[in-house]
């Protein structure tokens, strides 16, 4: 293996001015100038994409900016001592040492070892008082390779060698002891607490592992059994189950999910980002201790050894605030119901293209007269596409229960599901819509949610998850909903579709406007769903000496189709560096989606960086909706998008116009990540979102 550090990677008592981002570009520009990167440019755009996820600095002025890079040709490491020190975000003091770990995008699991041994090292005060005092480049080299060399590191904070756990078969053996009953290990259980840990953050090669040790070191002083499971790169070993049984408390501290959570369920937690564990390890270590002998603590969902069937939301660290309690369940709603969504959307654009726009009228009928052995008017296409009409309808009538119904999974967990879809019916059935499925599903989540913190005798409890949570919580969601709710959000519905109506007598390109910027605003959500239902509903309208509704219909669709396409174009094309792989996956579903008008392809990029997405989205989407208006397209078709071309008229200018809305939304976004920075608290909310293509 090559070397990871050599003494030209190595800066002493240098100036690099005091913004990081200036420290960072100067690295990453020596490791180009070195061979060891393509492209300068490249590298740092991932750096710093990763540093704003997320700080860097560390305790002890350190920092570890780091990131993997398809421009990274070779592993490196660089060194710099500062002088000034550079503010990293460290909570104590600015960094005057600072660490750039680049790796390749593939980087091997030799390299990653070493690296993440180095990360570990970094909180030993001794090594880095040696790099402090290191006169000479190589002497700093030679005390890097020491630190990661394969002999000199310690033994991992994984499986069963936590702090204070002796030997792993030991550990092992006196936990399981300790789970069976055994008086002697009983005994020294409750002398010296069991703890168990999971560490990880999104890179995996630095936090990950300085949490580790850092907790580790924490529960030595606390006197603390504790034994660490780092989900890192360079592999994890999951704790043993006997470990696992015989702890009293587990800490999560993650930016990412934790693999296998069902194995912890019913420990009380505390859970944290993953730079908390670094920065704040011993207060972490006594909120753990605190939360074993408290029988109201949080507890990890999943498992009837929990005193409650408490959802995730509730094994969250006890810091978040209710506000980010609803964005997570609604983006959490939003994120399961995009399946029903790509799936539903995609028949309905194929029966189109089948069996022609008219199918709305005459696909329930074909489907239940007719068979591939009796064929109706039109053939084996009006049959099919029939046929995928229906599916795709069915499909997207599960949009507002599934909503709703995962809104409420969001809050209460599985108990919240049946409430939850059954309050999403409801306002369906009220014709609240989405207003109504958000509300819905959000009293539903929290009426299981109360109700699963009730104490009940033990034959009881069985029965509460099954029975008596989602029965209550349906009567307490569906019957407001019914009662008092419904109506009012129906005619807050109404009363926005005739505040479209009224505008129809204004300028078509101000309509066009409006309805565009409505259509990118929230991406499938509320606003997006009432400029839609406006437009079909008036579709009906349409005809050959009264074009507007089609007009409408047609600045409607194309609007929507605007978002997905250009985070497609962004994200896959124009500034690949700018996304994280995970955006760049989106991205390429994004394509196909946004070509089928489903606005919601763009929603994993609005979740994780909406102050940038939001607004580039409406004012593309605006200009889009605009210049269909201007050129006097029209749509017949409510769905389908560039699938229904026969539909739309003239089928050119309708592309043009969406080229020039994606093409202003991408170029927008791009700006907007080159030369501002995250909120770090949307970048951590969004980090716990599950994103669905």
């Amino acid at each position: 293996m090559s070397h990871l550090i050599t003494p030209e990677l190595v800066l002493l008592d240098a100036d690099l001015g005091t913004d990081r981002a200036g420290v960072i570009r100067a690295l990453t520009n020596l490791v180009a100038e070195q061979g060891r990167a393509t492209n300068a440019d490249s590298l740092f755009d991932d750096a710093w994409a990763r540093e704003q996820l997320t700080d860097t600095g560390v305790p002890g002025g350190i920092a570890i900016p780091h990131c993997r890079s398809e421009a990274v040709t070779e592993a490196t490491l660089v060194m710099a001592r500062l002088k000034p020190a550079v503010d990293f975000g460290a909570a104590d003091a600015p960094a005057d040492l600072i660490f750039l770990i680049a790796a390749p995008a593939g980087a091997d699991q030799e390299h990653l070892t070493v690296l993440s041994a180095l990360a570990r090292s970094l909180v030993n005060p001794e090594f880095v008082d040696s790099l402090r005092a290191a006169s000479t480049r190589e002497n700093i080299v030679a005390l890097v390779e020491q630190a990661t060399a394969p002999e000199e590191k310690a033994a991992p904070a994984g499986a069963a060698g936590g702090a204070g756990a002796g030997s792993s078969t030991e550990a092992a053996a006196g936990a399981a002891a300790a789970a069976a009953g055994h008086p002697a290990a009983n005994a020294d259980a409750a002398a010296r607490p069991i703890l168990i840990a999971v560490t990880a953050c999104p890179t995996g090669i630095a936090h990950t592992y300085m949490a580790a040790d850092s907790l580790a070191a924490a529960a030595e002083r606390a006197g603390v059994e504790l034994h660490v499971e780092t989900q890192g790169s360079s592999g994890s070993t999951p704790l043993d189950p006997a470990v696992i049984a015989a702890a009293s408390a587990v800490i999560f501290a993650v930016d990412v999910d934790v693999r296998d959570r069902a194995r912890f369920a019913g420990k009380a937690l505390v859970q944290s980002p993953v730079k908390r564990g670094i920065d704040a390890p011993d207060a972490m270590i006594a909120e753990a201790l605190a939360a074993a002998s408290d029988p109201n603590a949080a507890r990890v969902a999943g498992g009837e050894a929990s005193n409650s069937v408490a959802n995730d939301a509730a094994s969250t660290s006890s810091d978040e605030h209710f506000g980010q309690t609803v964005t997570r369940a609604l983006l959490t709603g939003v994120s399961y119901m995009i399946p029903f969504v790509a799936g539903g959307g995609l028949l309905i654009a194929l029966g189109f293209l089948l069996g022609g726009y008219l199918i709305t009228d005459t696909a329930g009928d074909i489907i239940t007269q007719n068979s591939l052995w009796n064929l109706p008017d039109g053939g084996v296409r009006a049959y099919l596409g029939a046929a995928a009409f229906q599916i795709g309808a069915a499909s997207m009538g599960f949009l507002v229960p599934a909503l709703a119904g995962y809104i409420a999974y969001a809050i209460a967990d599985r108990p919240g599901i049946a409430p939850g879809f059954t309050a999403g019916a409801v306002a369906g059935l009220m014709g609240a819509g989405f207003l109504g499925g958000i509300v819905g599903g959000l009293l539903a989540g929290v009426a299981a949610h109360w109700l699963a913190q009730r104490k009940t005798a033990a034959w009881f409890r069985g029965l509460m998850p099954v029975v008596v949570i989602p029965l209550l919580a349906s009567i307490f969601a569906s019957g407001l909903m019914v009662l008092i709710l419904g109506g009012p959000i129906a005619a807050l519905t109404i009363g926005l579709n005739n505040f479209l109506n009224g505008l129809n007598g204004a300028s078509a390109v101000v309509l066009g406007i409006i309805l565009g910027a409505m259509m990118g605003f929230d991406l499938g959500g509320p606003v997006n769903k009432v400029a839609y239902s406006f437009a079909v509903a008036g579709l009906g309208a349409g005809a050959v000496d009264n074009q507007a509704p089609w007009m409408i219909m047609a600045a409607v669709m194309a609007a929507g189709m605007v978002a997905p396409l250009a985070m497609a174009l962004a994200s896959t094309v124009l500034a690949r560096r700018l996304f994280s792989p995970v955006e760049k996956e989106n991205g390429k579903a994004a394509w196909l989606l946004g070509a089928s008008f489903i606005s919601e392809g763009a929603i994993p990029f609005a979740a994780a960086d909406p102050l940038r997405v939001i607004p580039a989205s409406a004012i593309g989407s605006a200009v889009t909706g605009a210049l269909i208006m201007a050129f006097g397209v029209t749509s017949q078709a409510p769905h389908g998008g560039l699938f229904v071309f026969f539909a739309i008229n003239p089928f050119p200018m309708f592309l043009v116009a969406i080229l020039a809305g994606m093409v202003v939304t991408a170029l927008i976004v791009i700006a907007l990540k080159r030369f501002t920075r995250k909120s770090e608290t949307v970048a951590s909310a969004a980090a716990q979102v599950p994103v669905a293509t």
